[in-house]
Formats: structure tokens, C-alpha cells, sequence
């Protein structure tokens, strides 16, 4: 760099702009330069130091800064770098600016030359004043790196700058993908974080998650702006929805997935109401842990019940998620368990407990006599072609809604099995049984109007019966 003379004026060609801009945003560039020479030169972080009163530093200890750097250009370094926050060459400007404007007096110390701001008039027209910086010879000619000095700026303006960037933030990382990383907030209840490169561009309040992207988009890319805080959500869900369904690490799909059992009372987070990454989230979950995945209306069936003393956890996920998972596979290319499939599984897998009748109570015994007699209202003998014997078992087969069959006719086998608990009273064993015998008489199904047209011809010879009587 060829020697300058001392006060020479570089003007950055700025009147009056960022008027709504406050100290805290001048410093949150000089830091974000910082950063970037930090990461561009695999050079020591950053300090940030007090001075004195109203007075701080920021140090670099990278390459230092050249009076070039103060135009506003692309930085072909920083564009090819994939974590550096400032593309192009106008965070600095726009710093000097609002201090200037905010009263805060600057001095950059490099190894190349020293440099504070003046308003000047502008060359070859002297009725238009200009902001200038004012390039001088290094006064620390063998400093590493560069320092910003601020002179009244408090501590608040400090801690609101270095809250704009992931490096002084709370956030934990849960996983990194090759669009950027999921962070767990500081806290459930705070709003989540949109950085972009480590500084913050946005915040979403009803957010589960915070993210750092890290590969920018085309829609990003247009959006930010020098502003950098009025990003809309438009420019980066793409990026977040990229991010979720990269992600593999159950800690990240466990609380996305058990978020969507928070839906049915309007509390679930944003990130749940697209489709895919909710799905995505159960897909994960149901690879790395024992899970069953329900609707809230079936909670209560037994078929649940069964589920969670088998060890499996329950999931509860609105009715549209649950279609899309009923012939979905998690990552492992396992069919995703829901309660349909379940319910087969079970039934595959099912053998019934009988019951000796020696081992019944006496009241049971007593109802469990009436079989002769029910049989013959039913047109029907005990043994026979149809029905060769009655059964009582403590378990039985799981239903379409998740709950044990009361009795079932076994054409195979011919035997009728009642659950034992229909023992209970006269009423419930003869309703159950005489069910069943329509069945074996009939050779008809549940949910036909042949056997609907069968029981209502039974109940009214039945009823007849009863009346003549």
C-alpha cells in the first residue's frame, strides 16, 4: 500500500440515510467484520473490551483493515466462504454512518493505516457535504489485525449488538445439516431465532426450534437487504423446511412429533403445520424408538392400551398426518406402526386364553348352563355340524375400533367363543351368544344385510317365543 498523507479523505458517498438505525446496529457490523476475518483467517475470536466509560474495543487479530474495504463492492472471498456473515462491502459504511448520525465518535486502528469519519465537503462540489472517512498512516504499524474504538456507546448498545449473533447466544445445537443447523432455545417459552450465517435476521414467535442457515437460497439472497432484520418468513422457510427434513437426531424428532399431540388445543408450533416435516419428524422418531402413532379419538380404545404394555409410546398426531403415515415407512424402511396395523399385528400374532369351566365362579357356572337352552331359542344344537362346542376365554381378537371382540363364531374350528367377562350377567352372555349362533346358522358376517335380515329374523321368533310364553 503506497504511503498516504496523514488526514487524507475518502469519501464514502453518504448523506443522511438509516435514520431509524440505533448504536446498537452500527456495532452489530463492526463486530459481524470481526467475525469474518476471524473465520476467512483462522485467527483467535474476537475481543469485545470495555475502555472506560461509554468507551469500547472491538479487536480483530487477522489481516487488518485496507482503506479499499470501505468501497462498496461483492467480496469475492466472503462469497465463497460458507460462514462468513458479510457478502458485501457495505457493513462498515453503514456503521460510520450511524455513528456519525448517533454521536458516537469511531477510530480504526490497523497496520495499515489509521482511519476515523468527518462530514466534508463533497470534491468538486463544495455545497454537498458528505460523510468521508479520514485515512491517516498507522499509529501501530505492527498491530496484528484490526480495532475498533468506540467512544459513547454503553453497555446496553453493546449487549444488543452481540445479541444479534449465534456465537453469544443461549442456543444449544441439537443437529447440523448441509442447509444449516437446529438449535434448542434458551428457553421453551422464548421466540425462535432465524440467523443467517450466525446473525440474526429474524424471530418467530411461536417457533420450536432456532436455525442457522447456512446455505442461502435464491429467495434468501434477494431478501436480505442492509436492513437485515425485516426479513419475512417467505424468504427462509424453505431453508427451515430443508433443515427439518434433513435432520435424523431423535432429539430433534421426539419434540417436533410430540409437539403435534399439542394441535387439538391450538398450541402447537409453527414448524408442525407443514405436512412434510411433520411426517418427516415421525418418520425418524419411529426408526430410533418404540412408538405408536394415534389419532386423538383413539386414544382410548384398548388397542392402545395393549400397545403401551407391549413398551410402545404413544404419539398422537392430527387425523391428516395419520393418513399419510398409514402406508409410509420410517427411515429405516419399516412400515410405520399406527393403530390399524397394530390391530393386525396382534391379531396375527393372538392365541386365545381359555377357561376350564371347572374354573369358573359359581355365578358364571350358572350363566355359562344356560348354553342348551340359548342354543335352542337359536334353532340350533350344542354339538353340532355348525356349533360343536362353547369357549370361554379371558382375551379375545382386537375389532376394526381397537376393542376386544365380546364373542366370536370360528367356522374353521366350529366352536363359538364368548369373552369371559360376558358372564357377568344373563342379559350380556345371551345377547352375545345368540349373536354368535345367527352366525354359525346363517354363515353370515358383521356388517352385511344378510345378517342383519338373519339376527332381526331370530330376535322376532325369539320375541315370539317369549310371548306365547
Amino acid at each position: 500500500m503506497p504511503e498516504r498523507s496523514v488526514g487524507e479523505a475518502f469519501d464514502l458517498n453518504i448523506e443522511r440515510v438509516l435514520e431509524h438505525w440505533p448504536v446498537a446496529y452500527a456495532v452489530r457490523e463492526f463486530i459481524a467484520n470481526a467475525l469474518d476475518e476471524h473465520l476467512l483467517s483462522g485467527t483467535t475470536a474476537p475481543h469485545i473490551t470495555r475502555l472506560g466509560e461509554a468507551c469500547w474495543a472491538i479487536d480483530d487479530f487477522g489481516r487488518g483493515l485496507r482503506y479499499e474495504h470501505l468501497t462498496q463492492r461483492e467480496n469475492p472471498e466472503k462469497l465463497d466462504h460458507a460462514a462468513v456473515i458479510g457478502q458485501f462491502g457495505i457493513g462498515l459504511k453503514d456503521a460510520l454512518a450511524v455513528c456519525d448520525r448517533r454521536g458516537v465518535a469511531v477510530r480504526i486502528l490497523s497496520p495499515h493505516g489509521d482511519i476515523t469519519s468527518a462530514r466534508l465537503p463533497k470534491a468538486g462540489f463544495p455545497d454537498v457535504v458528505t460523510l468521508h472517512a479520514v485515512v491517516a498512516p498507522a499509529s501501530e504499524p505492527s498491530r496484528t489485525g484490526t480495532r475498533v474504538e468506540l467512544s459513547g456507546v454503553s453497555a446496553e448498545d453493546i449487549a444488543a449488538a452481540k445479541s444479534f449473533f449465534l456465537r453469544y447466544s443461549a442456543d444449544v445445537l441439537l443437529e447440523s445439516t448441509q442447509y444449516g443447523d437446529v438449535y434448542a432455545k434458551a428457553a421453551p417459552e422464548a421466540a425462535g431465532r432465524i440467523y443467517v450465517k450466525g446473525l440474526l435476521v429474524a424471530e418467530e414467535p411461536n417457533f420450536l426450534f432456532s436455525y442457522n442457515v447456512t446455505k442461502l437460497n435464491a429467495s434468501l439472497r434477494r431478501a436480505l437487504n442492509r436492513e437485515r432484520t425485516n426479513v419475512g418468513r417467505s424468504a427462509y422457510s424453505d431453508r427451515v423446511k430443508d433443515m427439518l427434513q434433513e435432520c435424523r437426531a431423535p432429539e430433534v424428532a421426539r419434540a417436533l412429533a410430540d409437539d403435534l399431540g399439542a394441535f387439538a388445543g391450538g398450541r402447537m408450533h409453527d414448524e408442525l403445520s407443514w405436512k412434510d416435516v411433520a411426517v418427516h419428524a415421525c418418520r425418524v422418531l419411529h426408526a430410533a424408538e418404540d412408538v405408536i402413532f394415534v389419532t386423538p379419538l383413539q386414544v382410548g380404545m384398548v388397542a392402545v392400551q395393549y400397545a403401551l404394555d407391549d413398551g410402545y409410546r404413544m404419539v398422537i398426531v392430527p387425523e391428516d398426518i395419520a393418513r399419510k403415515l398409514h402406508d409410509t415407512d420410517d427411515l429405516d424402511g419399516n412400515p410405520i406402526l399406527d393403530l390399524d396395523r397394530y390391530q393386525r399385528q396382534w391379531n396375527e400374532s393372538f392365541t386365545f386364553s381359555f377357561v376350564d369351566p371347572e374354573q369358573l365362579n359359581a355365578n358364571e357356572r350358572a350363566t355359562y348352563a344356560l348354553v342348551d337352552q340359548l342354543a335352542d331359542l337359536a334353532g340350533l344344537k350344542v354339538p353340532s355340524s355348525r356349533v360343536k362346542e362353547v369357549k370361554i376365554s379371558e382375551t379375545m381378537r382386537l375389532n376394526e375400533r381397537g376393542d376386544q371382540v365380546l364373542g366370536l363364531w370360528d367356522a374353521k374350528a366350529r366352536h363359538i367363543v364368548i369373552r369371559r367377562d360376558q358372564l357377568a350377567s344373563v342379559a350380556s352372555f345371551a345377547g352375545t351368544l345368540l349373536h354368535e349362533f345367527v352366525h354359525a346358522a346363517t354363515r353370515t358376517v358383521d356388517g352385511t344385510l344378510a345378517f342383519e335380515d338373519a339376527l332381526t329374523t331370530r330376535l322376532g321368533e325369539v320375541a315370539r317365543g317369549a310371548l306365547s310364553r
